[in-house]
């Protein structure tokens, strides 16, 4: 019987495609940080976005509902003075007309509201049973303390998307000079160990005490073993291939050049966001100005005409045409309120600075510029 272990050892000792491949693997590494981290951006801005139309999807709903009280307000005076002589029945009729009208409207932005909780809580991962509330009242955010030059520098230093295309070309090249080094020598160092055994057996009765058949038996076995060990040298050189690794090197080099294109675009794609967020966040700022004076004026004009119609001194008409415009503005300033706060967020998108590395905890903010990152414990301050 016979048995034996052999050790084999190789090391590369010269091969030059070692130092493209470990630059390649460390792109492709930074290349899917950068993509945790604008993936980061967005989701944030998806929240953000969720929870402020959730916020004026509740704003609607209040105004609406101050709207159908008011109408049941004025229907009873309507009747009133229907009931005294004082306006035909016409005014009732329309009066009951335009309650109709507001309490469709009232359904329909209950309904918005059910579907903005919906979404919000789908972008949380929150279980069906759970509704979230926009529970805090819009207030708005700070204003944005870039102008917009200032914020475009800002949006393309260390973005993440951009980072990430440049990391994705880095490793495409990388391969590349992997791929062409494969042409070049490799010198390895090669050691093999190995040890073995042999085991004889003779089988056989050797008699004992003189007689034929002894009360005791020998069986002889004879054991050998024996140990062996190399080191050499192997040298491989690929002459020729037909043309197979230049042509997979070009290919790699086209990709890298397909990604430098979509980093341009990319790049042309961050500032257009950025400048169209920016020039609206302007013009939302400029609107709520607008806005609260408009309202402002027709709070007045509604007070006013509903005293005139209550003394029979103003038609139905007026009433009715002063309400509408009234509750218009009241929209129309919620919306701008909100407008502001929403394209402060797709600003905030393009700056705000978001970890790359999973393990590390997530503190979101919502205003620019962001939180000093403390300091490392153990490290003395500046004095």
């Amino acid at each position: 019987m016979c048995s034996s272990d052999l050790l084999l050892f190789g090391y590369d000792m010269l091969d030059f495609s070692r130092t493209p491949k470990v630059a390649a693997a460390r792109a492709r590494r930074d290349s899917l940080r950068q993509a945790y981290g604008a993936q980061l951006r967005l989701l944030q801005l998806q929240v953000s976005e969720a929870y402020y139309q959730l916020q004026q999807a509740d704003q609607t709903v209040r105004i609406q509902e101050a709207a159908v009280r008011n109408d049941a307000v004025i229907l009873a005076d309507a009747r009133d003075l229907k009931q005294a002589g004082l306006v035909p029945r016409f005014d009732v009729l329309r009066r009951q007309a335009i309650e109709a009208g507001d309490r469709q409207l009232l359904i329909q932005a209950e309904a918005d509201r059910s579907v903005a909780r919906r979404q919000l809580a789908v972008l949380l991962r929150l279980e069906p049973q759970v509704t979230p509330l926009a529970s805090d009242p819009i207030t708005l955010l700070p204003p944005w303390p870039l102008d917009l030059e200032a914020s475009l520098r800002a949006a393309v230093a260390d973005n993440p998307e951009l980072e990430e295309l440049l990391a994705s070309r880095t490793a495409l090249l990388r391969q590349r000079d992997a791929t062409r080094a494969g042409l070049l020598p490799r010198l390895g160092l090669v050691a093999a160990a190995g040890g073995g055994g042999r085991t004889t057996r003779a089988d056989g009765i050797r008699p004992e005490n003189g007689g034929c058949c002894a009360s005791s038996a020998v069986v002889p076995i004879q054991n050998t073993g024996s140990a062996d060990w190399s080191v050499g040298l192997n040298l491989s050189w690929l002459l020729f291939d037909g043309g197979t690794t230049a042509a997979q090197a070009r290919s790699l080099e086209r990709q890298a050049a397909a990604v430098q294109q979509q980093l341009t675009a990319r790049r042309d794609a961050i500032q257009l966001r950025l400048e169209t967020a920016f020039v609206n966040h302007t013009a939302s700022l400029a609107r709520l100005d607008a806005a609260q004076q408009e309202v402002t004026a027709g709070l007045e004009a509604f007070r006013d005409v509903r005293l005139r119609y209550q003394s029979g001194l103003s038609s139905e008409t007026d009433l009715s045409i002063t309400q509408e415009r009234l509750i218009s503005s009241l929209l129309r300033r919620l919306q701008a309120t909100v407008g502001v706060n929403l394209t402060y967020a797709r600003l905030l998108r393009e700056l705000l600075p978001m970890p790359t590395n999973p393990a590390t905890p997530l503190t979101p903010r919502l205003t620019w510029p962001p939180a000093a990152p403390p300091e490392p414990a153990g490290e003395p301050g500046p004095r």
